[in-house]
């Protein structure tokens, strides 16, 4: 299947981006269906780690984005990763934005995407779960319908939360998006403090419930200004979140100007981002001194890119648009580099 890839990839590059990505995800359905893709999955030792209370078989995970409805587990898990994030899902069901609103730019390596949290809704999303045979390490992405304003954001959040509690190991509260408008604003400090508030305690309440104990994450966008990125550290730390993830996709353009659609409205994701979703990554570890853990997302396209992200102070590392260029290969390129760490310090976040 690793192989294959550069084969297909050209038949998939000749497609409108969407297209695509469909395409290939009903072709890994079928390949793992019929034991193909479970054949031809690379064989990776695993190095655990405990991350968020979790154990982790090893440090590189499926960013959200990628499997919006939780409807392709089983194949996705064919690839080598040790965690896999579904989502962004609502609520209610939503189309998302008119068509087309995914485009690449191959000469950076670069996706653009204004999809609007297009997903069937959280109940659908969780009978897909119920469905598969996928057993691992799966976080689910939660945000607020298109409709509901900021005011009442933390109602979407809070029974998204509910929702998903018994099916998640752990929730991402996705309030970076640069695709539903005003969704950004809930970063600001004292719109962030209420909102985690809120579902911190909705959270003691469902640990209680359920008898378990599911972490919460953040995830954040490039384009803080790195004071902001220093309150929302503390926030982060008041609020008693378990993780931070950084980054989301960015709206600057500096480092593609000038490529064919490079200036489509929506979010940049790929090799430009990898210098400063890192540089979020290193700040943040600064700023939290090791109060919770970082998930380390954005750009990664080889295996040194995924251990830099480690080195500026991640505990994780996820993957999404490296996929697009280089192929299920690059999973196992990450796993391996990444595995090289053995009982470094980071390991006991």
């Amino acid at each position: 299947m690793y192989k294959l890839y550069s084969f297909a990839r050209p038949i998939l590059f000749a497609l409108d981006a969407e297209a695509a990505h469909d395409v290939s995800l009903a072709a890994l359905d079928r390949a793992a269906r019929t034991g193909i893709a479970q054949a031809m999955a690379p064989r990776l030792r695993t190095s655990p780690l405990t991350v968020m209370g979790i154990e982790f078989p090893n440090r590189v995970g499926l960013a959200a984005g990628l499997d919006k409805n939780a409807a392709h587990l089983d194949g996705l898990a064919t690839l080598g990763f040790g965690f896999l994030e579904v989502g962004t899902v609502t609520p209610r069901a939503q189309p998302g934005n008119p068509k087309p609103r995914m485009f690449r730019v191959p000469r950076a390596h670069a996706l653009v995407n204004r999809l609007g949290f297009n997903n069937e809704g959280v109940a659908a999303l969780l009978a897909n779960v119920e469905r598969a045979r996928y057993r691992g390490v799966l976080g689910i992405n939660i945000g607020r319908n298109f409709d509901t304003p900021n005011e009442r954001a933390g109602d979407d959040y809070a029974s998204c939360l509910a929702a998903v509690y018994a099916k998640a190991s752990y929730v991402t509260v996705n309030v970076s998006s640069p695709n539903t408008k005003g969704l950004r604003d809930l970063q600001a400090e004292d719109a962030l403090a209420a909102l985690l508030a809120r579902l911190k305690r909705e959270q003691s309440g469902l640990a209680q419930m359920h008898g378990r104990y599911v972490p919460l994450a953040i995830k954040i966008a490039p384009d803080l200004a790195d004071d902001a990125v220093r309150g929302l550290a503390r926030v982060l730390v008041a609020q008693k979140m378990d993780a931070v993830i950084a980054t989301n996709t960015t709206v600057a353009r500096d480092k593609v100007q000038g490529l064919p659609h490079a200036e489509e409205t929506g979010g940049l994701s790929g090799a430009p981002l990898f210098e400063r979703s890192t540089a979020v990554v290193r700040l943040l570890a600064r700023a939290l001194d090791g109060a919770l853990p970082i998930i380390g997302v954005g750009g990664i396209e080889r295996g040194e890119q995924a251990r830099a992200k480690l080195d500026a102070g991640a505990s994780l590392v996820q993957l999404y648009t490296g996929l697009v260029y280089r192929g299920p290969a690059l999973v196992a390129e990450c796993v391996r580099a990444t595995a090289k760490l053995g009982s470094d310090p980071i390991t006991k976040l």
